[in-house]
C-alpha cells in the first residue's frame, strides 16, 4: 500500500472511516482522521482512550475495506 493512497483516505472530504489489514491478520480501524499519520513507510494509529498505538509498516497492508455507517 503507498502513503499516497493512505494519505488520499486520510483527507477525504467528508471522512469515511475504514480498516487497515495486515498481512499477519491484524486488522485496525480509524474511525478518525486525527487518529492515524503517515511517518515515513510507517502507517501509526492511535486508540482514543487508551494508550495504545499501532505502528503498521505500509509493506505489510494487505488490504484497506471501508467501513459501514452505523
Amino acid at each position: 500500500m503507498s502513503a499516497e493512497s493512505i494519505r488520499e483516505l486520510l483527507q477525504r472530504q467528508p471522512f469515511e472511516p475504514f480498516e487497515v489489514r495486515m498481512t499477519n491478520r491484524d486488522i485496525h480501524q480509524i474511525r478518525h482522521p486525527e487518529n492515524a499519520w503517515l511517518a515515513g513507510s510507517r502507517l501509526y494509529i492511535h486508540y482514543p482512550g487508551t494508550e495504545r498505538v499501532a505502528l503498521c509498516s505500509l509493506l505489510h497492508i494487505a488490504t484497506v475495506e471501508m467501513l459501514q455507517h452505523a
